[in-house]
């Protein structure tokens, strides 16, 4: 029996997670290099070293940001964005921390560098504005866009302890956040589109639930109509004294019902099985019209394989029962047949009786309806049904993709 999960775990896998993380750290660190090259070239091979420890810090930290906002993901939009706008703060000044403690050495070796130069060239009106290659008084390993402009040594003192501490912080701390920002941004963009791709795999598994539904039902319509119409023949039988055939038809009905129920509704057989299926119900009807009923079946044996849906045929040539054997008294040949055209399954269901009487077209409406709607809800709109008179009788015809696997 099919089932549908009502409720399925969805978020961004943990390989997209690791991949936009790492990617995110190594352009930052591959832009840093870049940058250091052409402003400065000097001390390359250290402070890539240092670069690199800063970069696998980032990328820790970002991992750890990413266990918190992922608790919100089955939350509003609206608490995502604020939740990310809070979390990234802290994450964002301990980077910064970070930072400031790995280039500690580096920076207090460019302003003592720095110091120098300005007394050399003390006495002289105007103030120097390169900076220490990686574009920060103390801290910044290149990553801000915004370099300040170093100060003399004395009003580096001015802003010494805390404010001169903070200041350059605060600004590191300003970019990590928005770095921190945008790859949280894009993992929300992800988390989106994975919750999207789940919705429309629950939806599809909600259609698939209903069309075997109808595809049961369906079936199930043939089977009481059948069985009303076996037992009506039954009864008959007894009533006129038949044991013996009554018997028979006992004993075909059995075996006509354990081959049908054997099967799921909405899975389909081979042709050679639905065949099968419709020889045992032409026997039962032949042991109701012994003289009056003649089959004939013309099957390809390239086409035993070939799938339909369970039981189409029943409905067809239990018309052909119903409107041309019982209504005459001479014999009357039902013939089904099948056949392939341009990768289609072409099977009729033909007899050579008379016309249909004008008061059968409710009946005979029913049974051509429920094969008309189950093709169609097996194999959408690309099933073409016809059935009407032709020269010597009647046919049904059912045209459908021709298909050889399960």
């Amino acid at each position: 029996m099919d089932t549908v999960q009502t409720k399925t775990q969805t978020g961004v896998s943990f390989r997209a997670v690791f991949l936009t993380i790492v990617g995110l750290w190594l352009t930052y660190f591959v832009i840093a290099t870049l940058r250091w090259e052409i402003i400065a070239a000097e001390r390359a091979t250290q402070m890539m070293q240092l670069r690199m420890v800063v970069t696998l810090a980032g990328m820790f930290v970002t991992f750890v940001l990413w266990s918190l906002i992922r608790l919100f993901d089955d939350r509003p939009i609206w608490v995502k964005a604020i939740a990310v706008l809070v979390l990234t703060m802290p994450f964002s000044i301990l980077l910064a921390h970070v930072n400031n403690y790995v280039f500690a050495d580096m920076n207090a070796y460019y302003e003592q560098e720095f110091t120098q130069k300005y007394k050399e060239t003390s006495g002289k009106i105007f103030v120097e504005t390169r900076t220490h290659p990686e574009g920060v008084d103390r801290g910044n390993d290149g990553s801000s866009d915004d370099a300040p402009t170093a100060k003399n040594p004395d009003a580096m003192k001015d802003e010494g302890g805390l404010i001169g501490y903070l200041r350059p912080l605060t600004e590191l701390a300003f970019s990590r956040y928005f770095m921190l920002l945008a790859w949280a941004s894009l993992y929300f963009s992800l988390l989106a589109i994975s919750q999207a791709r789940e919705a429309e795999r629950r939806e599809q598994q909600f259609r698939n639930a209903a069309k075997a539904a109808e595809l049961r039902s369906l079936r199930y319509q043939v089977n009481p109509h059948f069985l009303f119409n076996t037992l009506n023949s039954l009864s008959a039988l007894v009533m006129t004294g038949k044991a013996e055939r009554a018997e028979q038809m006992i004993q075909t009905i059995s075996n006509f019902y354990r081959h049908s129920l054997a099967d799921d509704p909405t899975s389909d057989v081979t042709l050679a099985d639905e065949i099968d299926l419709q020889r045992l119900y032409l026997n039962i009807e032949s042991v109701r019209f012994p003289e009056r009923l003649i089959s004939k079946f013309d099957i390809p044996a390239d086409l035993n394989k070939a799938r339909v849906p369970g039981m189409i045929l029943q409905p067809l040539v239990e018309n052909s029962v119903k409107y041309a054997v019982s209504a005459v008294t001479r014999p009357v040949t039902i013939t089904i047949a099948a056949r392939e055209e341009f990768d289609r399954l072409v099977i009729s269901v033909s007899d050579d009786g008379p016309d249909l009487p004008k008061d059968s077209s409710h009946g005979f409406g029913i049974g051509l309806a429920n094969v008309r709607d189950r093709l169609e809800a097996r194999f959408g709109p690309d099933v073409v049904l016809t059935s009407g008179p032709f020269p010597g009788g009647y046919k049904s015809e059912i045209r459908i993709p021709l298909t050889c696997n399960g």
